[in-house]
């Protein structure tokens, strides 16, 4: 059943609710489509013929993205890092080695920024929370980031789509649907010119830190053993 469909067939609360939920376990490091759940939300709190309230999305979207992160952190911090290799085998497209390793080494490079900007990226949504935790991040530092990015991501999403929303409606009244194509094409590739940047990124990153990891095992295994003197 499409997100719209589902969304249009329930009552405004359970609407909030829902988007708090998939954001909420997408967070947790569960790969959901959490994105297009809070962008069909806030798209259909556009139409006036619904009683959909965008402040009630961008609450809903904020507070799931904030405690879904926050539970992430603590199975992160429990678990550590073996806890991806499981997932891996589990969710080999979201937690494989590329995604981990670039994940990884954005953390230890930016550190909190990357909790912040993360909730702005894919692979960093689903792995900011869990991998902070494993990588020993201070909770009270993780959890300003958490806050701030999760306020910053669910309203201003929320209220971008929703203006876009509301605009595509006059578009269609005085203008044309060749003016809201375009606009919706431009959007669109730029949005795959990211999703293409980022993938590089994250590939170059996993080949660094893959060679990285490779150097100093080789530089441990080159180092003489050393021992007690003995004695003759």
């Amino acid at each position: 059943m499409p997100v719209e469909h589902f969304l249009t067939g329930i009552p405004p609360l359970l609407v909030y609710v829902t988007v708090g939920l998939v954001i909420g376990l997408e967070s947790l490091g569960i790969p959901l489509p959490g994105e297009i759940v809070l962008v069909t939300a806030s798209l259909l709190a556009a139409q006036p013929g619904l009683d959909i309230s965008p402040v009630g999305v961008a609450i809903g979207a904020t507070t799931g993205a904030i405690v879904g992160d926050s539970i992430g952190y603590a199975i992160g911090y429990r678990y550590g890092t073996p806890l991806f290799e499981r997932l891996a085998r589990r969710f080999p497209k979201h937690f494989g080695p590329v995604q981990v390793m670039f994940a990884e080494r954005v953390f230890r490079k930016y550190g909190v920024y990357a909790v912040f900007f993360g909730r702005f990226v894919a692979i960093l949504r689903i792995l900011a929370g869990p991998l902070a935790g494993a990588l020993g991040m201070q909770y009270r530092k993780f959890l300003v980031a958490n806050v701030l990015g999760g306020i910053a991501w669910a309203c201003g999403t929320t209220a971008a789509i929703y203006w876009l929303g509301v605009v595509a409606e006059v578009w269609l009244k005085r203008f044309s649907w060749i003016a809201l194509l375009v606009a919706v094409g431009t959007g669109l590739g730029i949005g795959y010119a990211v999703k293409r940047k980022t993938e590089r990124l994250a590939r170059r990153y996993a080949e660094e830190a893959a060679a990285e990891k490779a150097a100093a095992e080789q530089r441990v295994e080159d180092e003489p053993a050393e021992g007690p003197a003995t004695a003759r």
